[in-house]
């Protein structure tokens, strides 16, 4: 699926929560959908967490 697809599908996806559920529905549907892309990430391999742990608490610079 192309970026361009799947920006698309995200801001339908966040679209119908925000009329279904409100603001507070598009904000909750909006954070658990960063929340699996970073899960996704880490499950792929993609990121690392304990790098990122590293640049957070100063022992290593980006």
């Amino acid at each position: 699926m192309s970026a361009t697809a799947t920006g698309a599908l995200i801001g339908a996806i966040l679209a119908f929560a925000a009329l279904a559920f409100g603001f507070w529905g598009f904000l909750l549907v909006a954070v658990l959908a960063g929340v699996g892309a970073v899960v996704g990430r880490v499950v792929s391999g993609q990121l690392d967490l304990r790098a990122l742990a590293g640049v957070f608490t100063g022992r290593r610079t980006s």
